[in-house]
């Protein structure tokens, strides 16, 4: 009886964070979709062509993933100040530039790049093909830039349904014109990596320009640079996007590494990250929403609220996760054939969905453990532990069973749920502490 009384009395938080999920998980699903119809795309086109997006992807995200993390303090900082009940909708203009910079610093590193991709020991077939999808990416991410520094200031209101709306029919957008270029159509040849290159960049170029233009009107042309802004952004942001940066170099160096021995062990394991990805986007969603929930009651100084919140979601990670777990257990096969039904490449990806389902409910907890600690601004502790769960357990492992021991790729993936093993632990230590410590300070 006393259980039931106090699940009904979460009711309230397991619906908020429900609620402020759901677009979230829409949008979010929405961007990993984008990818996915790239690999399913290029998947049908050729084995080399899957091996050569997989490999530049892996190069352009360890890139333009730093300035997504840099712009991901937009809306920890907003929600903070609403909570606090100061005003925000001025700075919409700082922001906007904040994100142009961010573009032309990222889109020039990215260009630099190019040269160097012959002498990085790929597959010489490849060279050409990763060179050129790397050149055009390059320019689009303008548009990607700003349609999420946009996207983070309005989830900092919780407006995500029209971000939500663009991101559907960018979905569709890039499929019809994905599968156009790539494999031609009418009067229009074929363009390969190239045509899947160009989509990407004119779907990404429109999304930011639709959502320019519907917050168009809120923008207060004044103080174009609020340099107290842009220091707390750099200030919380810089260790989430060091954190995201070392976070996805760990996954694509897994790539790069993988796809010196052969493009086909790149094309699996862009495969199996992309089958994880899809699951992956509820509990990361599920975090951005217990950060500004948690965000909003830190600025009110509410520890009562801030448990509830983060417990409410956190579960909702794990058994959602656990969910997935079941899945890639009972049915890898079926999942897997959605992309590809080359045997050769079957026979590689699907122990790797086996292990990828023993540490998924881990992956979730860990996620929602850091939504609480960006809410609490403690984005530094969230980085430092998020990258020694990689860089210190993880990798290393994965490294040495890979090359040591001679697994390969599987060898890397177990190496991947020892990290999200360390992190868990890592991030439930640190949350428990600071709970004691806010007990004194906070209403409880």
């Amino acid at each position: 009886m006393q259980l039931v009384e106090k699940l009904l009395s979460y009711k309230k938080y397991f619906t908020e964070i429900f609620g402020l999920s759901v677009p979230l998980i829409v949008g979010n699903l929405g961007q990993t979709l984008i990818g996915a119809t790239d690999v399913f795309i290029a998947a049908k086109h050729s084995t080399n062509t899957l091996a050569a997006i997989s490999i530049a992807n892996s190069i352009i995200f360890c890139i333009l993933i730093m300035g997504m993390g840099l712009m991901s303090a937009i809306s920890i900082q907003m929600s903070n100040l609403r909570g606090n009940r100061k005003p925000t909708k001025k700075f919409l203009f700082t922001v906007l530039n904040y994100s142009i910079v961010l573009a032309i610093i990222f889109c020039l590193i990215c260009l630099l790049m190019v040269p160097l991709v012959p002498m990085m020991g790929f597959e010489p077939v490849l060279v050409p093909m990763i060179k050129e999808y790397i050149f055009i990416c390059a320019f689009s991410l303008f548009g990607m830039y700003l349609y999420q520094c946009l996207r983070e200031f309005l989830l900092a209101y919780e407006i995500v349904a029209f971000p939500n709306l663009i991101l559907i029919f960018a979905l569709i957008l890039n499929f019809i014109l994905a599968y156009c270029l790539v494999f031609g159509i009418g009067p229009i040849q074929g363009l390969g990596v190239i045509g899947l290159a160009l989509a990407a960049f004119i779907v990404r170029t429109l999304m930011g320009i639709v959502l320019l233009v519907y917050c168009f009107d809120l923008i207060k042309f004044k103080n174009p640079f609020d340099t107290s802004l842009i220091k707390q952004l750099l200030k919380i942001g810089y260790p989430i996007g060091i954190a995201m940066f070392l976070e996805f170099l760990g996954f694509n160096l897994i790539t790069i590494l993988v796809g010196r021995e052969a493009g086909i062990l790149a094309a699996t394991h862009n495969i199996c990250v992309t089958i994880t990805s899809s699951a992956y986007v509820i509990p990361m969603s599920i975090s951005a929403a217990i950060a500004i929930k948690v965000g909003f009651f830190n600025g009110a100084q509410n520890l009562r609220e801030i448990k509830r919140y983060s417990l409410s979601g956190t579960s909702m990670s794990v058994i959602f996760m656990l969910f997935c777990s079941v899945l890639l257990m009972t049915i890898p096969r079926q999942i897997f054939e959605v992309f590809t039904k080359n045997p050769e490449i079957l026979a590689l990806g699907l122990p790797i969905l086996h292990i990828a389902a023993f540490y998924l409910m881990f992956d979730g907890l860990q996620v929602s453990l850091s939504g609480i600690l960006k809410g609490l601004k403690m984005t530094k502790i969230a980085s430092v532990t998020l990258i020694a769960g990689y860089w210190l357990f993880g990798l290393p492992f994965g490294y040495m069973l890979a090359y040591h021991y001679k697994m390969s790729l599987n060898g890397f993936w177990i190496g991947l749920a020892v990290s999200f093993l360390a992190m868990t632990t890592l991030f439930s230590i640190v949350i428990f502490k600071k709970f004691k410590q806010l007990k004194n300070v906070y209403v409880d």
